[in-house]
C-alpha cells in the first residue's frame, strides 16, 4: 500500500482532483448510508442542496490529493502553491511571544494547513504541532508516521500526553493545530450545538487556550479549482468565555465560530462525517434533543 501510494504522489495534482471527484461521486452513489448522512447533515444545516451538493466530489478529491500531501519529498516546498491569506494575525501572535491555537474544521484541505504552516511560520525548533489520531490498521498507521513529519511539523497523540506536549508547546509561544469539528476521544467533551443539533465536542481547544493565554486563530484551506493550488485563509476568533461560565459555553463559542467557516464554502464540507455520534464505547449520557 506504501507503493501505491508513492506512485499516486507522482501524478499531476490536477490529475488527482480529476479522479478524486469521480471517486466522490461513486461512493455518493454507491453507499445509502453515507449518501443519506450527507443529505441529513447538509439538511440540517439549513444551506441549500445547490451549495452542498459540490462537497460530493470533494470529498473523493481530498483523500486523491492525500497521497502527494504525504508522500511528498520532505524537502520539497509548497512555495506558491499555497497562497496565504489573513497571515498577519499569525505574524502578530508570533511578534506578541504568545502561543497559538489554530482551529480548522473539516473544511477543505485540513491536511495541507499545517504544512503551509509549518513551512511559512516555523522552525524546526519551533514547530507547529497538531493534533492526530492513530489510524487503527497497521498498514494506515506505518504510512501516517513515515510521512506526516516534516520540518517545523510535529505530532501530539490523542491522548494526556499528548495535550501536556501542545501544552508545552504553547507555553514556549509556539504553535497547535485542532479539528474542533471532530468527536473527542475518551469523552473530553460536553454537548453543544452545531448548526442546531446536540453534537458531543472537544473541551481541549478552550482549555488550552484559557490556560495558556494563547492567541485563538480560524484557519481553512480552500481547494482551487483544476489542480490551481490553494488558499490558506486566517481569521480572526471570537472571544472565548471565562472557564467559570463552563465549558458547555465555549464549546458553543467555538461549534458557532466553525460554522461561520463553513457557510463561507460549503461545496468544500465534509458532510458525510459522523458529527453527531457519541464516542466509541463511553457512557456520556444522551444527547440532549435539539430543542434544549
Amino acid at each position: 500500500m506504501s507503493t501505491l501510494f508513492r506512485l499516486l504522489a507522482r501524478m499531476p495534482l490536477q490529475l488527482l482532483h480529476a479522479f478524486g471527484a469521480l471517486a466522490g461521486w461513486l461512493t455518493y452513489l454507491c453507499s445509502p448510508t453515507y449518501r443519506e448522512r450527507f443529505r441529513a447533515n447538509a439538511a440540517a444545516a439549513g444551506l441549500p442542496w445547490a451549495a452542498c451538493r459540490p462537497a460530493i466530489a470533494a470529498a473523493g478529491q481530498m483523500i486523491a490529493e492525500t497521497p502527494w500531501l504525504w508522500m511528498r519529498p520532505p524537502e520539497e516546498r509548497l512555495g506558491e502553491l499555497v497562497r496565504v491569506e489573513g497571515g498577519e494575525l499569525v505574524e502578530a501572535a508570533q511578534a506578541a511571544g504568545r502561543g497559538i491555537v489554530l482551529l480548522t474544521p473539516h473544511l477543505g484541505c485540513f491536511e495541507i494547513s499545517a504544512q503551509a504552516v509549518a513551512e511559512r511560520y516555523c522552525r524546526v525548533d519551533a514547530p507547529i504541532t497538531v493534533l492526530y489520531r492513530p489510524a487503527r490498521k497497521a498498514w494506515l498507521r506505518r504510512v501516517v508516521d513515515e510521512s506526516r513529519g516534516r520540518p517545523a511539523l510535529a505530532t501530539a497523540p490523542a491522548t494526556l500526553a499528548g495535550v501536556r506536549q501542545m501544552l508545552r508547546a504553547l507555553r514556549k509561544g509556539e504553535a497547535i493545530g485542532l479539528l474542533p469539528d471532530q468527536v473527542p476521544p475518551d469523552g473530553l467533551g460536553v454537548w453543544a450545538p452545531f448548526f442546531g443539533q446536540p453534537a458531543y465536542t472537544m473541551t481541549l481547544a478552550a482549555r488550552l487556550v484559557q490556560q495558556t493565554g494563547a492567541a485563538l486563530v480560524l484557519a481553512w484551506c480552500e481547494r482551487l479549482p483544476a489542480g490551481q493550488g490553494y488558499v490558506l485563509h486566517f481569521l480572526p476568533a471570537p472571544e472565548l468565555p471565562p472557564a467559570a461560565a463552563g465549558p458547555e459555553a465555549a464549546a458553543t463559542v467555538i461549534n458557532q465560530a466553525m460554522e461561520s467557516l463553513i457557510r463561507r464554502a460549503p461545496g468544500q464540507y465534509l458532510w458525510g462525517y459522523h458529527r453527531y455520534k457519541s464516542p466509541r464505547g463511553l457512557d456520556i449520557g444522551a444527547a440532549p434533543s435539539a430543542g434544549g
